[in-house]
């Protein structure tokens, strides 16, 4: 059953992705309402947009700086941040009103975003359940870097492909190596992965069978394969190899 999204509501919404002097909302923090949680100057809210039909959508704002992101934040800030964002996203599991909670970042225009300012969503699914179409298999691969109690591989059965890196965390609560190792493998994305030439990628998270998943993928345009007929692309072993290697070097600065 897909998601039934709204256009009349939609076609309301701000952006400023592609078009950037456009009105940022998010940089207007006094004019925000319906703000659920605050922590400096993050702040989770109700989003005033809500384009999808039997959901409770809501946004997290990372951070007051509209260029922020993980690949500039300093280290204390990116840990900050995504423990607050956990803290959230549990809290709206907790209500028990929703089949599922999805929580999940866009970055940079081919991500699916409409605003560049940085920020969170965490979506409550009232009839649907999020991870119906997701497997174990989704979160197996090529082992880049373990330690007890976290692992992080490059997918060998990935959702959509050709490259999604998983970092698995055994405890929920210890989110510190999950936005450490994050932050590591996006500035790899912006500024190492095909030379650079990668602007955008999505964050997704998982609660999954007692433990939590980051599924990080850069983004390009989607492959046909997989529009047309739902068929993943994986780079082959060697170039799997060549990643793990340049990936390793980052992790061990």
């Amino acid at each position: 059953m897909p998601l039934i999204f709204q256009p009349e509501i939609a076609k309301h919404k701000p952006e400023n992705i592609r078009h950037p002097h456009n009105y940022c909302p998010f940089c207007d923090t006094a004019h925000l309402t319906n703000i659920l949680a605050q922590k400096g100057d993050k702040i989770w809210l109700v989003n005033k947009y809500r384009t999808l039909k039997d959901t409770y959508q809501t946004v997290l704002i990372e951070s007051a700086n509209h260029n922020g992101d993980a690949s500039n934040y300093s280290v204390a800030e990116n840990r900050s941040i995504f423990a607050f964002a956990n803290q959230c996203w549990h809290n709206l599991i907790e209500t028990g009103a929703y089949r599922s909670v999805l929580l999940y970042k866009n970055f940079g225009p081919m991500s699916g975003g409409s605003l560049k300012h940085p920020h969170f969503q965490i979506v409550g699914l009232t009839h649907k359940d999020g991870y119906q179409d997701i497997t174990p298999d989704n979160f197996q691969g090529l082992t880049v870097f373990q330690e007890p109690g976290f692992t992080l591989n490059l997918s060998t059965y990935p959702i959509v492909g050709f490259l999604e890196f998983n970092l698995i965390i055994a405890d929920p609560a210890q989110t510190t190596k999950l936005a450490d190792t994050a932050q590591v493998v996006i500035k790899y994305i912006l500024n190492d992965y095909f030379h650079g030439i990668c602007d955008s990628y999505n964050l997704f998270f998982y609660d999954f069978n007692g433990k939590i998943i980051c599924k990080i993928i850069p983004r390009f345009v989607m492959s046909p394969y997989f529009v047309g007929y739902k068929i993943p692309q994986l780079n082959d072993e060697q170039r799997l190899l060549a990643i793990k290697k340049e990936l390793l070097a980052k992790l061990t600065q």
